[in-house]
Parts: C-alpha cells; structure tokens; sequence
C-alpha cells in the first residue's frame, strides 16, 4: 500500500482522532480511506446526475403536459418502494 504524509490543522487532526477513539474507524488512515471512498462515490454520483439531467435537455421538449408527467413520476416512485406503497 503507498503511504502519504498529509499536514492538516490541529482542529482537524483532533477530529480525526477523536472518530478513532468512539470506535468509528481503527485508525486515522482508516477514516481518511472512508472519507476518499465517501467522495469518489458522490462525484461518481454527481456525474451520473449530471449525465441524466444532459440527456433530458437534450431530448427536447416533450409533448407531455405537466401533470401527464408527474402522474407518471408517481407512479414510478410507487413502483420503486419495497412495500409497494
């Protein structure tokens, strides 16, 4: 594994350490791997939205009305919960 050697603010290294000694994380490098995970998913996230939101712009203007629309997003919504409701 590569090692690197991070200068941070006291203020932030305190926290650091204090998430280790409440039992989050075994070790500082522990919660600094959690975090990069943390952000390497959001980004991934932020680019699927933005892909998705790219492609309803440039699918144009549909010739749904608005409540058409969200009746559908409903009933999408509903189909996605486990219990069904």
């Amino acid at each position: 594994m590569a090692q690197m050697n991070v200068s941070i603010p006291e203020p932030m290294k305190d926290w650091c350490e204090a998430q280790v000694h409440q039992g989050r994380y075994s070790t500082a490098s522990d919660y600094i791997r959690d975090l990069i995970r943390r952000d390497q998913d959001m980004r991934r996230g932020v680019r699927l939205l933005q892909a998705a939101i790219d492609e309803g712009l440039a699918s144009g203007i549909s010739p749904r009305t608005l409540d058409e629309i969200m009746v559908e997003a409903r009933r999408r919504g509903e189909a996605l919960q486990p219990d069904g409701s």
